[in-house]
């Protein structure tokens, strides 16, 4: 059975391979390999090449692709794509959760999950990879454990190792690894302490040319920044628990006090995790932010055509919408087009065909609009079908779904925590059809 091959690549992929795994990351040169068992040859990766190539979008790549031999699954996160190699059936969720874990330890670890980080610290990625995958199986992946084995790196312990020879590697085995509560190490004490929680939902919608919602759901995520002293055990209650659907855990969350009361009690993990990811799928209860007006227009036999789109807030809560990008893919006959902007700036690549307008916050009073003419290849025929607008947003101290957070109680210590929620509402695939 093969081992893990770790290979950093120029903006693109990432391999390792086990016995059940192979997850990396990689780009169009392989930069350094780890290998378990026996070497699977790295031409395997060219199905997953081809397959992006084939894909208009990097996000478009399929997460699981079936070779003659081996099966390749993979997820893109920070211009990175995570690739797993494997060679035996295995749950494809398993494997992508493990390559989310890997890129969040990165994340962790280096303070961003990117080709600079990763080549800064290629010794660290190494000794990393090492105890999270135990000859190709998933072992160690909670953050706590793994920097008491592996020292994140500091700028005084990298002149120090330097100088003396040593390694990031910890000389004791973590206290958590034998307890029965794995993700959380022993001893934990902090001057100030504080518990952060970051309700962050994206809205994935498709709006069609009469401003009618076809689809819309929303994913969140509850993000934790938990820094408090001794053995805390914590409750979080909603105020209105019961819009989500399919929610997924932290281990450290009691699931059956979970099912009868709809409260989260849990004992944290040291830091910075993920405590819940959920969807909200029922479309009446999915509030759609912002609307566009367009009027994009195509003349037959002609070389020019026009381009007009307005965005406004639609339902915000009263919350400014800002941090607003609109992306358009237009048809390949367009050599330009001259357009005027009343907020912001746009830019169009005449290459790619792509126009990306910045329009940055919304104020109600005077709706931003991109208005102007479009130059087509003379002689080209009419494009069949108008472009779609991708559009992305923020809207900060919102949950679009209404979720909210109660309170919080503790128990098991006697100090008094900071308390903080912080609400924050994006779009994720986010279409309006013209």
């Amino acid at each position: 059975m093969p081992g893990v091959e770790v290979t950093t690549q120029r903006l693109c992929r990432a391999t390792l391979r086990g016995p059940w795994l192979a997850a990396g990351i990689v780009a169009l040169h392989p930069m350094s390999e780890k290998h378990w068992k026996s070497v699977v040859s790295q031409s395997v990766c060219d199905y997953f090449f081809e397959a992006q190539e084939k894909a208009a979008d990097v996000e478009n790549v399929p997460p699981v692709i079936s070779t003659p031999h081996h099966y390749l699954i993979s997820i893109y996160r920070d211009k990175l794509f995570f690739v797993s190699v494997i060679q035996t059936e295995v749950p494809p969720l398993f494997v992508i959760e493990f390559l989310h874990r890997v890129a969040d330890t990165f994340q962790d670890y280096f303070g961003e999950c990117s080709e600079a980080a990763i080549k800064d610290n290629v010794v660290i990625v190494y000794e990393l990879l090492e105890e999270m995958l135990d000859n190709g199986f998933p072992l160690a992946t909670e953050s706590n454990i793994l920097k008491e084995l592996i020292k994140p790196p500091t700028i005084l312990r990298s002149v120090v190792n330097s100088i003396t020879g040593s390694s990031n590697v910890g000389d004791t085995l973590p206290t958590g690894q034998l307890s029965n509560i794995p993700w959380r190490r022993a001893g934990v004490k902090y001057t100030n302490n504080e518990a952060y929680f970051d309700v962050v939902e994206e809205i994935d919608a498709i709006i069609d040319k009469s401003g009618s919602t076809v689809f819309a759901e929303i994913q969140g995520v509850i993000d934790a920044c938990i820094k408090l002293s001794g053995m805390p055990d914590l409750s979080l209650s909603f105020m209105n628990p019961r819009l989500l659907d399919d929610v997924s855990f932290h281990p450290c969350i009691r699931f059956k006090r979970w099912e009868s009361e709809r409260v989260l009690s849990f004992i944290p993990p040291d830091g910075n995790f993920r405590l819940i990811s959920y969807r909200v799928s029922s479309q009446n209860l999915v509030a759609i932010p912002v609307y566009v007006k367009h009027s994009i227009s195509f003349k037959e036999n002609s070389s020019c055509g026009r381009f007009d789109i307005t965005i406004g807030p639609k339902q915000n809560m009263g919350k400014t919408i800002e941090a607003i990008t609109v992306t358009v893919h237009m048809p390949k006959v367009v050599l330009n087009m001259n357009l005027t902007p009343t907020q912001g700036s746009y830019t169009f690549d005449p290459v790619t065909k792509v126009l990306t307008w910045d329009v940055g916050k919304i104020t109600p009073q005077k709706l931003p609009s991109l208005k102007g003419l479009v130059n087509l290849q003379s002689g080209a025929p009419k494009p069949e079908e108008n472009p779609s607008l991708n559009i992305q947003f923020k809207i900060q101290q919102l949950a679009i779904s209404g979720l909210k957070v109660n309170r919080l109680d503790m128990y098991g210590e006697k100090y008094k925590p900071f308390k903080g929620v912080k609400y924050v509402t994006k779009a994720g695939k986010f279409q309006v059809r013209t």
